[in-house]
């Protein structure tokens, strides 16, 4: 009996923990961005078609709140009964559960004593006092304001999130990030369209939440990236996209943590608080952190780090870089070796004058240039032949 034992080869989970996966995101970037270019297009069409259901925070309005545990009356059947007294219900839900289940009902402005006959025909549906039904009235003027703020509030965001990672990172990164976050954004609000949620003040902090959560994520892998990048131009060893691609791979673990232990409490709020227990009030923000969060992470792994990837490839100096690479692992470098020995002056400024061209178009971090240049070769020898030719013609 052989006494020869073959290792065992680490499972996916090990690999995964260890960082020493090898998964090809940098190399099939364009199937996840074919896929999120047409989850996006479809989208796009379902938000011009479907519109939006603002709530009456935004749109402005009147809002009811009839406790429901004290009727028989359906939900239907209280919007039935305010559409009969002339208002226009924009949505209505069920909130709460058990002694406190109520049916939220939302109708367009309203004049005069309109507000009024409206509560009494749903109290007379209801078959309870017309003073058990609370009343919320929200100005246009007030939702619009509301409206603006969220939007300031939004660009604001964007603003110092770009800025803190152009400073901290580079401009390549502050690009991909702010594409990232645009396409997050667009999903988001786009499965609010398809699914008719209302959107209301609570949307609007979910949204800023995961947008935080996402940037959170992404600067995450661009950490390491950076790292991994950092030394890349001193030497022959990988393209910037293998080093990108490696860095995503090392950070995977960690956005598959993150993202778990993020959508757990969040989808245990969604299905559980408003699918079985009916609190309605809650699926707004429920919905938004949900899917936020999902597409946050995967557009950290699948799209911000491939864009940065693409940004830098524009760039001659990388271009030059993985000529030099393609050359080497050809066997080029090996054969013209000899014939090249002179030359290592003029690749020694070259390569001063790719990290110089970095610095200067914020590609890389200035610190590249800190190391002080190559000694160039040849040049005593050059000196020393130059004093014997002038000792020779005298």
């Amino acid at each position: 009996m052989s006494t020869k034992q073959t290792e065992k080869r680490p499972n996916i989970l090990s690999q995964l923990y260890r960082g020493e996966t090898d998964f090809q995101f940098i190399a099939n970037r364009k199937r996840f961005y074919i896929a999120s270019a047409v989850v996006i297009a479809a989208l796009v069409v379902v938000m011009i078609i479907k519109g939006f259901v603002l709530g009456i925070d935004f749109a402005g309005g009147v809002q009811y709140s009839v406790p429901a545990a004290e009727t028989s009356a359906t939900l239907e059947d209280v919007e039935a009964a305010a559409e009969s007294a002339g208002a226009e219900v924009a949505s209505g839900q069920v909130a709460g559960s058990g002694d406190g289940r109520s049916y939220i009902v939302r109708v367009g402005e309203l004049e005069g004593d309109q507000s009024t006959a409206v509560r009494d025909a749903m109290a007379a549906e209801a078959g309870i006092g017309a003073d058990s039904i609370s009343v919320s009235e929200v100005s246009a003027t007030w939702g619009a304001a509301v409206s603006k703020q969220a939007l300031i509030a939004l660009i604001v965001f964007l603003v110092l999130v770009s800025a803190f990672i152009w400073i901290r990172y580079e401009r390549r990164m502050a690009i991909a990030s702010l594409g990232a976050l645009a396409h997050d954004v667009i999903i988001t609000v786009g499965i609010y369209s398809l699914v008719g949620f209302e959107i209301t003040p609570s949307t609007i902090v979910g949204l800023l939440t995961i947008l935080g959560y996402s940037i959170y994520d992404t600067v995450v892998v661009f950490d390491k990236v950076q790292e991994n990048t950092a030394q890349l131009l001193k030497s022959r060893n990988q393209t910037f996209a293998e080093a990108v691609n490696d860095a995503v791979n090392q950070t995977l673990m960690r956005s598959i943590n993150t993202s778990i232990i993020g959508v757990l409490p969040v989808a245990a709020l969604l299905f559980v608080g408003v699918g079985m227990l009916g609190v309605g009030t809650l699926k707004d923000l429920a919905l938004v952190l949900f899917v936020g969060m999902i597409v946050g992470a995967y557009s950290s792994i699948f799209l911000a780090a491939p864009w940065v990837v693409d940004l830098a490839e524009r760039s001659a100096v990388f271009k030059r870089h993985n000529q030099k690479i393609a050359a080497k692992r050809s066997g080029e470098d090996e054969d013209a070796k000899p014939a090249r020995k002179s030359a290592k002056s003029a690749a020694a400024d070259e390569d001063d004058d790719d990290r110089l061209e970095l610095a200067k178009t914020d590609d890389l971090p200035l610190e590249l240039l800190e190391e002080p240049a190559p000694a160039r070769a040849g040049g005593a020898s050059r000196q020393g032949g130059s004093n014997a030719r002038k000792r020779k013609r005298r």
